[in-house]
Parts: structure tokens; C-alpha cells; sequence
């Protein structure tokens, strides 16, 4: 392969960690390599030949999570290639607590918002980061987002367990609102069903046990769908699953220089390659053609069948139904890979 892919590519490196261990976390849990020092411009080499315009990211997990941010920040800029990587509304809560130089940081490179992400109250909040300390972090990098104009938004993942705390978080976010935050902004939804978060299917929330109070605030509730309604609608699916990228091509790319499209988990089947081991041309083939296992097994499963294979009709748990289409398909490649041992 020779010729340049007319798409952008994004480049999405996880240089150098997280410091949590999320438990709903849809990439899934690796481990904390800190990447070598060049390996940024080595992967840029890598892919420009066949890409005129790729930004790259220095961060797949936490953002920011090095000790020259600053520094680093600006020569994702520099290093991408006619284009531009985006700051989005992520930011680290861990350094947000931990550097007062963060935050005019923040304001220096454009966020006017933040997204904090809560699970309930302090001992859940704590047990699904994965740390102590974290549900007073994610409040006082609220109090210090406010504080400096940055607009905090707190996205809450609700399940059976912690739903009543999510009630509890929302009568609090009411009441910052009131005394010095009327900008904070609330939503509450399931969640993806992807990486760690398939761990938690036993406790998604049912559709009729979300709190009323929540509906107004539940991002997609009106097209939020039981299980066994979900089922229904792809019994009458009888083409195989199609996992084609239209836009720009996103890339997750692991400590290990594993290469993975943004679709889902980076687990074996959806791997494209890797770095180190393949050659350019090759890799950037898989990525023109959308080549991994788990596409090539698309072909040999239908969603009609996927449903009535692994799907649960007695089920009210609560999907949008591209969530819960790629939960099928991702049981289905884990049921093949115990079958082939």
C-alpha cells in the first residue's frame, strides 16, 4: 500500500497511564507503562506516509496525566500533521487538587467546561475510582473549577446498586447550583456495556427502577429500551454486524503499541496490529480494509442470531441499542475464543 487513506487520523497514545482503575471503565484495565521517550515521534513516522492529516494525543485515559502537561500539550500540537488534537471537556481531577498552575493551564488552552465523572456517594465514589480521596477530589476540583470560570459538568453512571446515591448526588448538585455554582450542569445515564463495565451486568439499572426525579436529567432516556425489547427489535436483523468507520478513523493505542480502532475494548479480537511488530504498509492495509478478527467473524453471525444466542428475554436492564449490539457481539467473540481454547 502506497497511496495516502483521504480520511484524518486521530492518534490516541496512552503514553503515560491513569492513576485509577475505574470500574466502569470501557477500555478496560492495563497496566501503567510509562511509554518510551520517543515513541511519539516513532508513531507519528509510522503512519505518515499514508495519512496527510493525523492529530495526535498524548493521553487515552486520564488526561494531563504527566508532571510537564504544559509541555507536553504543545507538542501534540507541534508534532501532529495538518491538523489539530482538541481538548474537548476532559481534564484530570487528580491534578486539577494537586497543581495550582493546572487550571489557568486549562483556561490558557480554551476549556470553558469540565466533565467530572461520579458513581455516588464517598465510599462507592472511592471503591469504583479505584482510590481513596476521590470523591473529595472530584468536589473540590468542582469548588475550583468554579472558582477560576471553568464550568463543571458531573456525569453519574447509575446502576441497581447506587441509585439512591445518584438521587442524593443530584440534590446536592441542586444545591451547589443555589449557593455558588448556577452553572453546574448534572446528567445521569447507564453507561456502555464494554471493558470493565460488562463486569457490572448484573446490577445495570432496570429501566422502571430508574428514580423519576432522574428522567428529566437522563441523557437519551427516550430512547432507552429493556433488554427483552432490544431482543425483539434484532430478531428481525437478519445481516451480519457491520463495524465500518465514516468519518475520521480514530486510534487507541496502547503502552504495548497495540493498534486498536475506537469501537470498543482493546481486547486480541480487535486488534489490528502492532507497532513494533508489523510492518507500516501492512497495518495501514488492516486499517484501510477494517481488517481484525472480530470484523472477519462478523461475517458469520447475524444479529438475529446474536440475540436469541446470548440475549436474555426475561431481562428489564436498561440499553440504548448500540450499546447493547456491541455487548452481543463482544459476548460472542468472548464466547469464541473459549471455544478455540
Amino acid at each position: 500500500m502506497t497511496s495516502e487513506i483521504g480520511k484524518q487520523l486521530d492518534l490516541v497514545v496512552d503514553l503515560y497511564g491513569c492513576p485509577n482503575r475505574c470500574m466502569h471503565c470501557w477500555l478496560g484495565h492495563m497496566p501503567n507503562i510509562r511509554m518510551p521517550e520517543n515513541a511519539d515521534s516513532m508513531i507519528m513516522d509510522y503512519f505518515s506516509p499514508f495519512f496527510s492529516r493525523i492529530a495526535f494525543y498524548s493521553w487515552l485515559r486520564e488526561p494531563d496525566y504527566c508532571a510537564d502537561y504544559r509541555d507536553r500539550w504543545f507538542r501534540d500540537i507541534a508534532i501532529s500533521k495538518n491538523a489539530r488534537p482538541e481538548r474537548f471537556e476532559l481534564a484530570s481531577f487528580y491534578r486539577i487538587v494537586r497543581d495550582d498552575q493546572y487550571i489557568p493551564f486549562l483556561k490558557e488552552v480554551g476549556v470553558r467546561k469540565v466533565q467530572l465523572t461520579l458513581f455516588g456517594l464517598q465510599e462507592t465514589q472511592d471503591r469504583y475510582v479505584g482510590r481513596k480521596g476521590a470523591y473529595e477530589e472530584v468536589m473540590k476540583a468542582s469548588e475550583l473549577l468554579t472558582e477560576n470560570g471553568i464550568i463543571p459538568r458531573w456525569q453519574c453512571f447509575i446502576n441497581e446498586e447506587n441509585r439512591d446515591e445518584i438521587l442524593k448526588l443530584y440534590a446536592l448538585a441542586k444545591q451547589v447550583r443555589a449557593e455558588h455554582c448556577p452553572e453546574l450542569e448534572f446528567f445521569v445515564h447507564e453507561g456502555s456495556c464494554d471493558g470493565e463495565n460488562r463486569r457490572l451486568y448484573p446490577i445495570r439499572i432496570r429501566k422502571r427502577n430508574i428514580p423519576e426525579e432522574l428522567i428529566p436529567v437522563y441523557f437519551g432516556y427516550d430512547n432507552l429500551l429493556e433488554e427483552r425489547e432490544c431482543i425483539d427489535m434484532l430478531k428481525e436483523l437478519h445481516g451480519h454486524p457491520v463495524f465500518h468507520i465514516e468519518g475520521d478513523i480514530v486510534l487507541n493505542i496502547s503502552n504495548t503499541f497495540d493498534v486498536f480502532f475506537n469501537i470498543t475494548h482493546m481486547t486480541a479480537p480487535w486488534k489490528i496490529g502492532n507497532i513494533i511488530a508489523d510492518k507500516p504498509q501492512e497495518l495501514a492495509g488492516r486499517i484501510l480494509h477494517e481488517d481484525t478478527p472480530a470484523h472477519r467473524l462478523a461475517k458469520q453471525v447475524t444479529w438475529a442470531e446474536l440475540a436469541c444466542r446470548y440475549g436474555d428475554m426475561s431481562s428489564e436492564r436498561a440499553f440504548c441499542i448500540d450499546d447493547y449490539k456491541i455487548f452481543l457481539f463482544n459476548t460472542f467473540l468472548e464466547d469464541d475464543e473459549r471455544i478455540r481454547g
